[in-house]
């Protein structure tokens, strides 16, 4: 819409008093049109006089006096004509000083310092780092800071809108009065600000942008606002992130041991919505500190080293699990407020746990508060919807080439890692960003520079985060959830490659899942779907994910996909757990998946707590427990998963009996391990294995044990390698697998 111009009715229309304000830049600040504010209202020379001007329209009267000691100086006349424009010479005084407005209006009076009298906060520095894109603390310089300035506590407001004919802040402070609280705009860079005295932490506000043409666009949340209110409602929220004394330093120091490529990574992705909610109170969500005292004692207690949190940046709508997110600077208050979540975060560390948070570049919604033609243009976006609008969410694409917008990410991915301590990133769908054309038909893309596929500015946008998050932030990780086949995700960017430091392996997710899902007498005939993963396992440094995606939207739980009676479906799981838990590649997990939640999940609902009163679904809970402790245990599972030296197949060929086994190493001292899988409901008695070395191989897994909810069947403790060569080894035992179930074997110290 555009703003009226015609002064209201009943309102004076005589002249302004020469020469204290020019009577159209009255009008034009009255009617909320004047895009340089600062250039009419508070303290400025005129001549060899100085005058002060104020907009106060719902004050009768204003008179100022020294902010020192309360002296009164001068009345300000009100501006006929301009409703709520006050201005007055200042008399026998020459040069500037520090001064309060005194309203009144009726009975009221209240005292306030004129917010035009302040100079700007944003230095030389903080203009042409962001001019150029090269602000790595962006978040220093934007946002809501409380802080004082030039000796006053306030808030300093600051937003880039480098289109707009004018911006002002509103909020609860100014009754949500738009016409109050334009900002100063700063030169070429296009960034608004302005300095609120009286302002502190829990204020609400969103900005007021008009665009050149005039119409003014729908209140704006902030782009880098550190704080929300709760949903249904959008505005941002005055938050404090300068006043936090960390616990955590014994984690931080070591956290680069911790999230090694040789080092043991099991993770356990949460969606904190649903983990758990509390019936008694009408089904509410948890708190962070909720969180912290059940989730964090939870994940350790079950053998996990990482928690994965879907997104948590501020995010409008529940139904999108966070995929949407809004407010990108703002931990979602739906469990608390940003110090909260610190909190939480440092539970994580001071129990062991690394925290990893989805994170979202690859889109944002059109929700009208949000970034969407922000300042009247496509600002973030591209403007032809062929580059800026991704159909498959209805959502819209970052101008990744636009410096602007690619520091605005970049600086809020380090963002994450610096003020809440996080230790890693998952960036959420990779593969949207760096072609073209996906998910799109033909004539409905538009081709690079080069005619083709690939998306240039994307590539480069995520080439130089991850150099920002490994160059700045020690100890940092990022993971890619990339569902092709692109080469060098997990590559160094000298390499050639996009410089994540992990992978997600979406094809043996899908590969694997499509074989269990399949009644045990069909699966001879699919056999290699579970052994070609193993045909590219080391070409990327791969997590093995079984996520939120495979759980949702009618693929049913991990339990239900597993074919035969309930018996079968669970004695099927806890095979594939084995299998999964023994092959090359760090491990992830979505919550319920350790117990056998039975049915699908439902973002709207906890998971299903009390099937741990069921035998089966504890004996998988204690499976998984006794899996992640395995894995931690014992080198050879961990130390050289993302290299072919820690892997080889002993039997990959046994179609027919449905039969894999295979080696795993570590280091030369390290004791070797050898995994069989029985994926038939056929007990194979005297099955013999080829060994490399002789010796007792002891058994330290099965997934039949009576403790996992299985029967016991079994080896009953060790095999002797007998001096017979088997599978190309010069060494063999006959081995007793169970029916659907993976067996494990180590070799004994000095066998």
């Amino acid at each position: 819409m555009k703003r009226p111009t015609a002064t209201p009715a009943g309102a004076p229309t005589s002249n302004v008093p020469a020469p204290a304000i020019d009577f159209a830049a009255a009008q034009a600040i009255a009617w909320g049109h004047h895009g340089d504010p600062f250039s009419v209202l508070g303290i400025h020379n005129l001549g060899d006089r100085l005058v002060i001007r104020a907009y106060a329209p719902d004050a009768e009267s204003v008179a100022v006096e020294t902010r020192e000691n309360g002296q009164h100086v001068v009345d300000l006349e009100p501006v006929e004509g301009a409703w709520g424009v006050f201005a007055a010479a200042v008399p026998r005084r020459k040069s500037r000083f520090a001064y309060r407005l005194r309203m009144r209006r009726g009975d009221d009076e209240w005292l306030v310092d004129d917010p035009y009298r302040f100079g700007p906060v944003l230095g030389e520095l903080d203009e042409y780092l962001m001019g150029e894109g090269l602000h790595r603390q962006l978040w220093d310089a934007l946002g809501a800071h409380v802080m004082e300035h030039e000796g006053v506590a306030g808030t300093h407001f600051a937003v880039w809108a480098p289109n707009a004919r004018r911006v002002a802040v509103a909020g609860d402070f100014n009754h949500w009065d738009t016409r109050c609280y334009a900002m100063r705009k700063r030169g070429a860079t296009g960034v608004w600000e302005i300095f609120i005295p009286d302002i502190g932490e829990g204020t609400r506000y969103k900005y007021e942008v008009t665009a050149q043409d005039g119409n003014v666009m729908p209140l704006k949340a902030d782009p880098v606002g550190f704080g929300s209110e709760h949903a249904p409602a959008t505005a941002s929220v005055v938050r404090r992130l300068d006043d936090r004394t960390w616990r955590d330093d014994d984690w931080m120091a070591q956290r680069y041991e911790a999230q090694r490529f040789d080092r043991p990574i099991s993770i356990y992705e949460v969606h904190l919505g649903s983990w758990m909610l509390v019936p008694e109170q009408d089904g509410r969500m948890l708190s962070y500190h909720e969180l912290a005292d059940q989730l964090v004692p939870y994940a350790r207690d079950m053998g996990f080293t990482h928690l994965e949190l879907l997104p948590i940046s501020e995010y409008p709508f529940s139904g999108s699990w966070g995929y949407q997110p809004i407010g990108l600077y703002a931990p979602t208050i739906r469990h608390g407020t940003p110090e909260e979540f610190r909190d939480f975060v440092e539970a994580c560390h001071l129990a062991g746990l690394g925290l990893i948070i989805d994170w979202v570049p690859g889109h944002f919604p059109t929700d009208e508060h949000g970034l969407g033609r922000f300042d009247g243009t496509a600002l973030y976006e591209h403007a032809d919807p062929k580059e800026g609008f991704q159909p498959d969410w209805n959502t819209l694409v970052y101008n990744y080439g636009r410096r602007e917008v690619s520091n605005y990410l970049i600086a809020n991915a380090l963002y994450w890692l610096r003020e809440y301590h996080i230790d890693g990133l998952r960036v959420d769908a990779v593969a949207s960003m760096l072609y073209r054309d996906y998910s799109r038909t033909e004539g409905q893309w538009v081709p690079n520079v080069h005619g083709g596929r690939e998306n240039l500015e994307a590539i480069e946008f995520l080439r130089h985060m991850n150099e920002m998050v490994y160059g700045d932030v020690p100890g940092a990780a990022t993971f890619a959830e990339e569902s092709t086949s692109w080469p060098g995700v997990s590559r160094p960017t000298s390499q050639g490659g996009l410089g994540f430091g992990f992978k997600w392996n979406m094809g043996w997710m899908n590969d694997t899942l499509s074989y269990m899902k399949r009644d045990p007498i069909h699966r001879r005939y699919h056999h290699h779907q579970l052994t070609f993963g193993l045909m590219y396992a080391f070409s990327e440094n791969f997590i093995l994910p079984l996520s939120h995606d495979e759980v949702v939207h009618g693929k049913r739980s991990l339990l239900d996909k597993m074919p035969g009676t309930g018996v079968e479906k669970f004695a099927n799981l806890r095979a594939y757990y084995g299998f999964m838990w023994s092959m090359p590649g760090k491990k992830l997990m979505f919550m319920g998946g350790e117990f056998a939640q039975g049915r699908e999940w439902n973002n709207d609902a906890s998971l299903d707590w009390h099937l741990l009163d069921v035998e089966w679904h504890k004996g998988v809970q204690t499976l998984v427990r006794d899996l992640n402790r395995l894995y931690r245990e014992n080198p050879a599972l961990h130390v050289k998963d993302c290299e072919g030296g820690g892997f080889e197949w002993v039997e990959s060929n046994d179609a027919e009996e449905s039969i894999y086994a295979y080696l795993r190493f570590g280091h030369p001292d390290d004791p070797p391990m050898v995994i069989l899988c029985n994926f038939t409901p056929v007990m194979r008695d005297y099955w013999r294995v080829g060994l490399p070395f002789a010796g007792k191989w002891t058994e330290v897994m099965n997934t039949d044990a009576q403790a996992y909810g299985g029967e016991g069947r079994g080896q009953n403790g060790t095999i002797t390698a007998e001096d017979m060569p088997w599978h190309g080894r010069p060494y063999s035992a006959p081995v007793h697998i169970p029916p659907l179930s993976t067996v494990i074997f180590r070799l004994s110290q000095g066998g």
